[in-house]
């Protein structure tokens, strides 16, 4: 299977486009913006673009176009978070890195796309070596090569080993001239100012909901009823992968779930604290996530009317309850105990009710 088409980013890639052909593209570049929002598509895009053997970049239909929709061209390197290592040894861990990757990568040709990476994964120091390495290598089958480092935010040398830095700074300062490296960061302000500094900085924003919509309606392996693709739309705030992370709709309709959560809120602290304790503590990414995402989905439903109503203290209550479920959605993809965080946000329901 192929990567699946960039939607909703035409005006980006039209400037992207001209930038490459004019080969006034930045050697080093971050693609920033929300979470899901697409900025490692539009970075395999770029590498695409870079890589085509044609004049009208990307033309989608040489070798190397082919070879980078299908994640095998040998002068692609993408470069995402993996699980925590067990080997201890520095060779063993780049070549655990290396297995990792390729795993990742295998998996991705199957499916064709991929979501969010899950609390416990990084680009541990093996990352920042084996980058190295890539670097320094000659391309292989074109006149460049093209780095993808997705989720930099989650580089371990943000904390850690000062000597990985430089060697990560000294790779993004002063690239081979064959080399283009690609970052792509939901939380920018999270990477170190000196990696931050070496590079050029292009906006990825979120898209609109007809591109939404027409993803929903052409790239979802199961189909979605009227009403569910209406949710995912409102759910999405213009950022695709939402909508992937989401599921395939299998959690079924949870109308009724928010409604019964919203009553119990509405009674008094023991009502809500035995609701949160009926959650199941395991299941952070599961119905909990499903349960967030309905009721998300109904506040912002209530914030839309409310402002169409006029009633604009009605709707700013009904955004601070956004907030707040927001918020507990990333938390629930970090593996925050459900229990507490149902609690929590009960807790923050019962005070804006």
């Amino acid at each position: 299977m192929t990567l699946r088409p960039v939607l909703g980013h035409d005006a980006l890639l039209e400037r992207l486009r001209s930038s490459i052909a004019e080969g006034r593209f930045p050697q080093t570049a971050l693609l920033m913006g929300p979470r899901g929002v697409g900025k490692q598509r539009v970075a395999l895009w770029v590498a695409q673009a870079l890589l085509c053997e044609s004049q009208a970049i990307p033309c989608g239909s040489c070798t190397s176009c082919k070879l980078v929709m299908g994640l095998s061209h040998p002068d692609l390197h993408w470069f995402v978070p993996v699980a925590r290592l067990k080997a201890t040894e520095t060779d063993k861990q780049t070549g655990e890195v290396e297995q990792a990757l390729a795993e990742i990568m295998t998996e991705r040709r199957a499916g064709g796309r991929w979501v969010a990476p899950e609390g416990a994964v990084s680009h541990p120091l093996a990352s920042v070596r084996l980058l190295q390495r890539r670097v320094a290598m000659t391309p292989f089958r074109s006149r460049r090569k093209v780095i993808v480092l997705g989720d930099a935010e989650r580089l371990v040398v943000q904390e850690s080993s000062p000597e990985a830095a430089n060697a990560l700074l000294k790779v993004l300062e002063e690239p081979p001239p064959d080399t283009v490296i690609l970052l792509t960061a939901a939380e920018p302000q999270a990477l170190l100012p000196t990696i931050r500094s070496r590079t050029v900085p292009i906006r990825v924003a979120p898209v609109s909901d007809a591109a939404v919509r027409q993803f929903l309606e052409e790239q979802m392996d199961t189909p979605l009823g009227a009403r569910e693709r209406d949710q995912r739309v409102l759910l999405a705030e213009g950022a695709i992968g939402r909508v992937i992370a989401a599921g395939t709709g299998e959690g079924g309709d949870r109308d009724d779930e928010v409604s019964a959560l919203l009553a119990v809120v509405r009674k008094d602290a023991a009502a809500w604290a035995a609701r949160a304790l009926q959650q199941q503590p395991w299941d952070a990414r599961g119905g909990y996530t499903l349960l967030l995402d309905a009721l998300s989905v109904r506040a912002r439903k209530g914030m839309q009317g409310r402002a169409e109503g006029g009633d604009r203290p009605g709707a700013a209550r009904l955004a601070r309850v956004v907030s707040r479920v927001e918020q507990a959605r990333l938390d629930a993809q970090g593996n925050r105990n459900p229990q507490l965080g149902l609690a929590v946000l009960a807790r923050d329901l019962e005070m804006l009710s």
